[in-house]
């Protein structure tokens, strides 16, 4: 005899809505849990959106463009085997500026930064996108914390020498900030880094599709 041919009508009926009443609401909680998530993603990724925005707009001027430099990318590779998404600036369909994620080592660990360079090769800005540096010491990086990270805007490969692209301390043209020299010198590090791989893609980075 099998265990429902033993249960009362009556208790067989009340485990049927109970197991009923228990899958509507694991339906109703998987749904409610899907739809947050999709709505969650969307916030996300808008806010992803909003924050590679106020990145780029910091080393691609909004003179320089008339197209949205986020959706307008290019994916090539560093010379370390790093995929490297370039965000172009376009005036009347030329590409008139580009910028890419460079990357420094610190005191304290990777430095990530966004630089922007013209046409030309001449730099349009840098910025710290994250870095793990001792507060009030290496994070001077940081352009709210100190002017340092904008010397470099105007300047190119060839104004100073590349190999001039060191802190003073190294041989270099520029200062590092007192009580701190390994953060500078990542920072440092990085941008002729970039500066070489403009120089080394120059063709694919500027020109026009």
């Amino acid at each position: 005899m099998t265990t429902s041919q033993a249960l009362p009508l009556d208790s067989q009926a009340k485990m049927f809505r109970h197991g009923l009443i228990l899958g509507l609401f694991c339906l109703g909680f998987g749904l409610l849990l899907a739809i947050t998530d999709e709505i969650t993603l969307d916030n996300i990724a808008a806010r992803a959106m909003e924050d590679k925005q106020n990145s780029l707009g910091q080393v691609l001027p909004d003179e320089l463009h008339d197209n949205n430099p986020v959706t307008d990318t290019l994916e090539l590779t560093s010379a370390e085997g790093r995929p490297v998404t370039i965000y172009r600036a376009r005036k009347g369909g030329q590409v008139s500026g580009v910028a890419y994620e460079i990357l420094g080592t610190g005191y304290a660990g990777e430095i990530k930064l966004m630089m922007g360079i013209d046409a030309e090769g001449k730099v349009l800005g840098v910025r710290v996108l994250a870095h793990k540096e001792t507060p009030g010491l290496g994070d001077k990086i940081e352009v709210k914390k100190g002017p340092w990270i904008e010397r470099f805007t105007g300047l190119s490969a060839g104004n100073p020498p590349l190999e001039r692209w060191k802190v003073k301390k190294d041989g270099g043209d520029f200062d590092q900030f007192a009580g701190a020299t390994i953060t500078p010198r990542g920072v440092m590090a990085a941008i002729r880094g970039g500066l070489e791989f403009f120089a080394e893609h120059k063709s694919q980075l500027t020109k026009a599709d």
